[in-house]
This record gives C-alpha cells, sequence and structure tokens, in this order.
C-alpha cells in the first residue's frame, strides 16, 4: 500500500500544463452504455453502483435536465463514432477528435462538461476495445472506468501508480488509497470543484484507514 501524501494527491489532480484542477459530481449520476452485451451492461451499471456507493454519493433513472449524464461508449474502430446520430453535438469537433485518437493509437478518451461552479455536470466515456482493452476482464475494465468517471483526474493517469491490486483469487480490488481518496473527495464539508493545490492538504486531512476491499 502506498501512503497518500498532500504532494501525491495533489499530484492525481494536476494536469499536464501544471495547472491544478479538482471536480466531483453534484447532481446523482445517470449512466447510459453503449456497444456491450447485456450481461457485460449489468457488469457496467454494477461497478458505477459500486464506486457511486463508495464514494456516498447517488444514482438516479434520470436527469431532469439530460436524461443521462454519463455516456459510455464501447467501440471497435474510432470510426465507429463518426456514425452515431448527434453525438457531434455532445462532443465537439468530434471529426478531428476520431482523427487525432486514431493518430495516437488511443483506447479510451473522456470528455467531461462542467457547472457553473466547476462541478462535473455530465461525462461521455469513450473506450475502444483494442488487444490491450480485450484482455482485461469485464469486471476490471467496468470497474476501471467507473473510477476514471467518479472524478476528474489527471489527465496524466494517476502519477505512475496503477489503480488495482489483485485479490487473491486473482479479482480486481481497487487500490485502498485510492478508495479512501474517492471517499474524501465526496465529503460534503469540501468543495465540488477546486483549483488551488491546497485543496490537496484538505482530501490529505480526510484520509481515514484505507481498508482492503
Amino acid at each position: 500500500m502506498q501512503d497518500l501524501t498532500p504532494e501525491t494527491i495533489a499530484a492525481l489532480f494536476t494536469r499536464a500544463d501544471g495547472d491544478y484542477f479538482f471536480a466531483r459530481w453534484q447532481r446523482p449520476i445517470v449512466p447510459v452504455v453503449f456497444g456491450v452485451e447485456e450481461q457485460t451492461l449489468a457488469t457496467v451499471k454494477g461497478a458505477l453502483e459500486a464506486v457511486v456507493a463508495l464514494a456516498g454519493h447517488r444514482m438516479a433513472q434520470t436527469d431532469p435536465e439530460q436524461g443521462a449524464n454519463l455516456m459510455m461508449f464501447f467501440i471497435h474502430d474510432w470510426d465507429e463514432l463518426l456514425a452515431v446520430p448527434d453525438l457531434d453535438r455532445l462532443v465537439p469537433n468530434l471529426t478531428p477528435l476520431v482523427a487525432r485518437l486514431k493518430g495516437e493509437g488511443a483506447n479510451q478518451y473522456r470528455v467531461f462538461r462542467f457547472e457553473a461552479d466547476g462541478a462535473i455536470r455530465a461525462a461521455v466515456v469513450f473506450v475502444r476495445l483494442d488487444a490491450a482493452m480485450a484482455e482485461l476482464p469485464a469486471t476490471d475494465l467496468a470497474l476501471l472506468q467507473a473510477v476514471q468517471a467518479i472524478l476528474l483526474w489527471s489527465d496524466r493517469g494517476y502519477a505512475g501508480m496503477a489503480p488495482f491490486l489483485r485479490g487473491k483469487d486473482g479479482a480486481a480490488l481497487l487500490r485502498p488509497e485510492l478508495a479512501a481518496l474517492i471517499r474524501a473527495a465526496y465529503d460534503p464539508v469540501l468543495p465540488d470543484a477546486a483549483s488551488d493545490a491546497s485543496h490537496a492538504l484538505r482530501l490529505a486531512a480526510r484520509l481515514g484507514p484505507a481498508v482492503p476491499g
């Protein structure tokens, strides 16, 4: 287990340009998932429910303004996105984005929209099931996407820290320190968004004992 210091926490929310930007969901999360079979759909939604419960946040059946506010697309080729009706209204500059993702060989991408106060208002998640993604068990992939959607993490990832550990049965377990951080991030005393790295000190102060599982 790795101790999360204020410095390592700050790194988890500091973007490549050096700016600190923390954001969590304010409104209940309403997911919709495209491109998976019924069994996998249940796995994805189960992972989302588990991570949302861990955060002490809420899910709902519908968002009164948006219908769904967390849209997840599982695809095999980036060009598939260009055929999704009205997706370019949700994701500006979709065509050049697809071209860039193809050029980079990317296998996932997230677009966040924000409330006036900076909280997460909506997210669109794209997962391309390339060889690396296809090798992951559905439960692992679902948990990974749920964790990455619950907060606005740094665009540099988890600062060199793998988000999972392996249980004795081989199942993926969220790192206990990350689980503790997610719980702390949703402390109602804290703001829904922050752009000052001193916020990491407040997160660190709220980390309780990290319990595996």
